[in-house]
């Protein structure tokens, strides 16, 4: 059996890597291609995950959207079409590889944890065999998209998944110059360039303002945010793709505007807070009702101290999504 994995943006890495091993440990051959985008190839590099570079994001707006999904599934199509033939495609809410498997009449599947993606979900629901996605989100907030008897519904976060393995690594602290006797606090800018958040977010620049009396390691999504941060000095502001992981295990702290750290948060044990300004999906609206993440309202509530000791961090076995995610071809 052959898989075709393609990822797209820099978390879509991490929520794989796991599930690419567990393949080729049942014996199946996989190959990745991979978009140049938001350290999504440099992350690939670090974590050892061999791929083919293939197309890059065209910007913001839904013209840019839809020039960009027709460019790179033209390019996917023609690279697929020179390798042996695939029995499965796999992306985590990867438009580009959806629609090119489904005009090679490849089977996929698709995974996501956001469901109001509404542009991105009405390409990807109707086009796969199997949506792959957490139980918190009710399923029928999906059958709008045409997902209707395809769901495949896994219990917990995908981070927990793609964290079973994880252990920190306290070089971290050193590459990044941080003193692990003084709070450090870990921030996740706005992902500006989303087509479904377009919201501004008045908290962000208090929450910056507020967090520079810490060690304050600010990640940015986008060249211009980085040259913009270092601007503005008093934050350590990583030059390339760093371990966020073992930062966010070691952090007091974590601010995030977007989903993916502050569900890597949650699972790692680490006190975490969001504001994102956007339509909460069902993960988060659970996670909130269980506090385990708090909306900030006001930055100047935040408490910047180390914590007594870390948090417990929920560990699932990544067989069951393989197990999902196969059930495209079954």
């Amino acid at each position: 059996m052959r898989v075709w994995v393609d990822l797209t943006n820099s978390p879509h890495v991490l929520v794989l890597r796991p599930i690419i091993a567990a393949l080729r440990a049942r014996g199946i051959e996989v190959e990745v291609t991979a978009r140049d985008f938001a350290q999504t190839l440099a992350l690939s590099d670090r974590l050892g995950i061999e791929h083919t570079a293939i197309g890059a994001h065209a910007g913001r707006g839904m013209g840019g959207k839809a020039l960009g999904l027709a460019r790179r599934s033209v390019a996917l199509m023609r690279w697929a079409r020179g390798r042996p033939r695939f029995d499965l495609a796999l992306g985590h809410g990867s438009n580009d590889v959806t629609v090119a498997a489904a005009a090679l009449r490849i089977p996929s599947s698709t995974m996501f944890d956001y469901e109001w993606a509404a542009m991105q979900h009405q390409v990807n629901c109707r086009l796969a065999r199997a949506v792959v996605v957490p139980d918190a989100i009710p399923p029928e907030r999906l059958y709008r998209y045409g997902a209707r008897g395809k769901i495949r519904a896994y219990p917990g976060l995908k981070e927990e998944y793609y964290l079973a393995d994880f252990e920190p690594e306290p070089t971290v602290l050193d590459d990044l110059g941080l003193d692990p006797s003084e709070p450090i606090v870990v921030v996740r800018t706005p992902p500006a360039v989303s087509l479904y958040h377009r919201f501004e977010n008045p908290l962000f620049s208090a929450v910056l303002e507020r967090v520079r009396a810490a060690q304050a390691v600010v990640l940015p999504r986008t060249p211009e945010q980085r040259a913009e941060l270092v601007a503005a000095g008093g934050f350590v502001v990583p030059e390339g793709a760093v371990d966020a992981q073992s930062l966010i295990a070691y952090a007091d702290l974590v601010v995030s505007a977007g989903g993916t750290m502050n569900r890597e948060a949650v699972a790692l044990g680490t006190p975490v807070y969001t504001t994102y300004g956007g339509r909460l999906g069902g993960v988060d609206e659970a996670l909130i009702r269980e506090h385990r993440l708090r909306p900030l309202t006001d930055p100047r509530g935040l408490e910047l101290v180390k914590r007594g000791s870390t948090g417990e961090q929920r560990r699932r076995d990544p067989a069951l999504l393989v197990d999902m995610i196969l059930g495209a071809v079954e």
